[in-house]
């Protein structure tokens, strides 16, 4: 039989950027957690990990195992909650992982309201301009652009958004008039960097103004907002962003508008925890009457009382 107290640590390893990063977030020396491993090595009869100068990198067994260990721990996990009577109880920690620009300009104000409603219950809100690793425990909750295709998740849509292409008025006085979409190869974009996107989601300028020169580029979506408040270029951005600034208007309003989605996502073992189950529904609750903010209607939040 496999040992648990072992499997957390392989996990936490695997999950970790090295064996100091483990330890301390074990709250366990790191001499110790080097240990254990070798000890749970000998135990399952296979090298789970490679060492060397960079650290531990998994072997092919130790990925197999991964799937078993993960499986484990997520059984676990809602045993403690089920026996513990926490899954009823309106307390406790639920961390949440969005889009950098939706969860900064959108989800934050909203979580404080929840977290004034809620006083037993903490939130960690992780905006972050990459995908929210639900698997790794990283978050108990995801808000998503692409839906999952795959794992034991619950998924639900959550909100229609749309982005359109923004610039200053300063700039648009003093660069080449924009009249159609094919003056906009004229003109200098705020984008992504192309090898570093986290989804194809977010490469919609190639299809509005491929050959445009991209004169700013940048992985955060707040980054390209605040390059774009400088008048310099142009950026296609999320309207629920852009209208956070008296300094950008849209151009060629009505012709040029993309539209995606927000997808909610727990892990299915997790989805009726009553605090996990509380900020999923008051989520969902928020988004609605805000549908018209989210599509650039208008350019006020709605708060539910």
């Amino acid at each position: 039989m496999l040992d648990w107290d072992n499997l957390r640590i392989f996990l936490e390893l695997t999950r970790s950027q090295g064996l100091v990063d483990a330890a301390r977030k074990l709250g366990i020396d790191h001499s110790t957690v080097s240990r254990r491993i070798k000890r749970f090595e000998e135990q399952v009869g296979s090298q789970l990990f490679d060492r060397n100068q960079h650290g531990y990198s998994l072997t092919e067994e130790g990925y197999r195992l991964v799937e078993y260990a993960e499986k484990i721990e997520s059984t676990v996990y809602a045993a403690t909650e089920e026996l513990g009577d926490h899954n009823r109880l309106l307390s406790g920690q639920v961390r949440l992982g969005a889009t950098e620009g939706f969860g900064s300009f959108v989800l934050a104000p909203h979580i404080a309201h929840f977290c004034a409603r809620n006083p037993h219950i903490s939130v960690d809100l992780l905006p972050m301009p990459r995908f929210v690793n639900l698997s790794k425990r990283e978050a108990d909750i995801s808000v998503t652009i692409e839906r999952p295709v795959s794992g034991n998740y619950v998924v639900t849509k959550l909100a229609d958004y749309a982005l359109k292409l923004y610039a200053t008025p300063a700039y648009l006085a003093n660069h080449t008039p924009i009249r159609t979409t094919a003056d906009l190869e004229q003109h200098r974009f705020i984008g992504y960097i192309d090898d570093l996107v986290f989804s194809e989601e977010l490469r919609y300028k190639d299809s509005l103004a491929p050959e445009a020169f991209r004169a700013f580029r940048s992985t955060s979506v707040v980054a390209q907002y605040t390059a774009a408040c400088s008048g310099q270029a142009l950026a296609i951005l999320p309207c629920f962003l852009a209208q956070q600034s008296g300094h950008l208007v849209p151009v060629l309003d009505g012709e040029v508008e993309i539209l995606r989605t927000f997808w909610l996502v727990a892990a299915s073992e997790q989805r009726h925890v009553a605090r996990i189950a509380a900020l999923w529904t008051y989520l969902r609750d928020c988004m609605e009457p805000n549908k018209d903010f989210l599509m650039g209607k208008s350019r006020q939040m709605t708060w539910i009382q």
